[in-house]
């Protein structure tokens, strides 16, 4: 049978991206469409414009120390709409270098919804086209729960295009997005928030590295609130009231709180509706994502999918490997599944957390016998800057084999020190290369090379 493409994707996020390209250079007839913006998340309401937003608001910590540093620079104040004004010039830059890649690779682009219409076939724009595999790629959307009022409520999308900088927010959540968006606009000088139903942030991280920030963020003066369910957001005079589970309003020092904007990130949700998977053979798994075999095929042969829709890690760089995985499976000779052990993560918390590996938690269930290396001090540039900030590094160590498990940091540039340590545990380092490895002083990272005494076994 002809077909008029080899593979027709759906959704030009990263990994449909990735996939379109490196299937038309393979030889492939690709299309691809788009109904919103090409980059999709990453580039456009998540890891690009959030990273952003992070700098900007870091500069706050390095003003702080400047004084130190024999810097006098009077009080710095941020003007939001330039702030907001350049991330979206950059954000159309990107759009455009995405719509480039795919024109300079032939892929056809069509910046319409589409939709499959059945086994080998999509429709978009009105016309009807038929494909040998099609790729959903698709991404997700931030989810808001069943709250009486939540429409008084913003997601992390609006976030990104606020008119104004609100003096006063809270944010319900506890995991990447919410810390980080509570160090941005903290971190620019808003009254902050953190509105959390548990006990503990960032659910799944090592628990010295949940109670570092969580502590590091309080003493910066972001407003915690554990153990705290909100029942409703009702308007009040000049903004909004959070009702807590007990039927009073989210208050502090005895008084009732009302903000300016109230922000929810408590989770995503795939993009499946309205994309035709009644009319095929697809099937959702018991958490509601697209089930596929190990390369992505789903249980109608023709279509594939990977990213957020599949329910893995909801990261950009794992969309990516799948991409390339994919297209090595169906143009490229045969690949191998994607090895989704040991995959490094960072949250652009203030200050960073970054990780690779198991947790100490984790370790501990697998009955291995571990040791368990932390060390926690002050930065070097705090010495002078008299910040409060400090930086805990922390290895979990298979004590029978010595191969290192889990390598953890919380502190600043944590992202780029793990990048290289994941290569490291990647290859199966032990704790021997470690102690063997030279370190950069004077360097926060050396510190992983330097750590000699465990703190705990098992």
């Amino acid at each position: 049978m002809a077909f008029d493409y080899d593979l027709f994707v759906i959704g030009a996020g990263s990994g449909g991206v990735r996939a379109s390209r490196m299937a038309a250079q393979q030889g492939a007839r690709v299309a691809v469409a788009e109904q919103q913006y090409l980059g999709g998340t990453c580039v456009n309401v998540g890891c690009i414009p959030k990273k952003l937003l992070v700098y900007a608001a870091h500069f706050r910590e390095l003003f702080d120390a400047a004084a130190g540093y024999g810097w006098q620079l009077g009080t710095p104040r941020p003007d939001w709409r330039t702030l907001i004004g350049n991330k979206n010039r950059e954000i159309e830059r990107l759009n455009g270098v995405y719509g480039r890649l795919l024109d300079n690779a032939g892929v056809t682009l069509f910046e319409d919804r589409a939709t499959v219409i059945g086994p080998n076939r999509v429709a978009v724009g009105g016309r009807e086209f038929s494909a040998e595999h099609i790729l959903l790629a698709v991404g997700g959307h931030p989810r808001l729960p069943e709250v009486d009022g939540i429409q008084h409520a913003i997601t992390s999308d609006q976030a990104f295009y606020l008119e104004e900088l609100p003096r006063r927010i809270a944010i319900v959540g506890a995991g990447y997005i919410a810390v980080e968006f509570a160090g941005i606009f903290h971190g620019l000088g808003v009254e902050t928030h953190l509105v959390h139903r548990g006990d503990r942030l960032l659910r799944g991280f090592d628990e010295d590295l949940q109670d570092g920030l969580a502590r590091q963020m309080q003493q910066q003066g972001v407003h915690i609130h554990f153990d705290t369910t909100v029942s409703a957001i009702e308007p009040a005079r000049g903004g909004k009231r959070l009702l807590t589970s007990s039927g009073q309003a989210l208050s502090a020092a005895g008084d009732e709180l009302v903000f300016d904007q109230v922000l929810y990130a408590t989770g995503r949700s795939p993009n499946l509706n309205g994309l035709g998977l009644e009319n095929t053979a697809v099937t959702l798994t018991d958490g509601g994502y697209i089930a596929v075999n190990e390369f992505y095929q789903t249980h109608e042969p023709s279509i594939y999918a990977l990213g957020d829709i599949i329910g893995g890690l909801e990261l950009t760089p794992v969309a990516l490997a799948e991409a390339m995985v994919l297209v090595r499976h169906l143009y490229g000779g045969g690949s191998e599944p994607l090895d989704y052990q040991h995959i490094p993560t960072a949250v652009f918390s203030q200050p960073e957390i970054a990780t690779v590996g198991l947790t100490e938690a984790e370790a501990r269930r697998t009955d291995a016998n571990i040791d368990v290396y932390r060390s926690e001090f002050k930065p070097l540039l705090q010495t002078l800057g008299g910040g409060v900030g400090r930086t805990l590094m922390k290895l979990v160590v298979d004590r029978d084999t010595d191969r290192v498990l889990g390598c953890h940091m919380l502190g600043d540039y944590a992202g780029e020190v793990m990048q290289g340590f994941a290569v490291a545990l990647k290859a199966g380092a032990t704790k021997a290369l470690f102690d063997q490895t030279i370190g950069i002083h004077p360097s926060s990272a050396e510190e992983f090379v330097t750590m000699r005494e465990p703190v705990k076994n098992q």
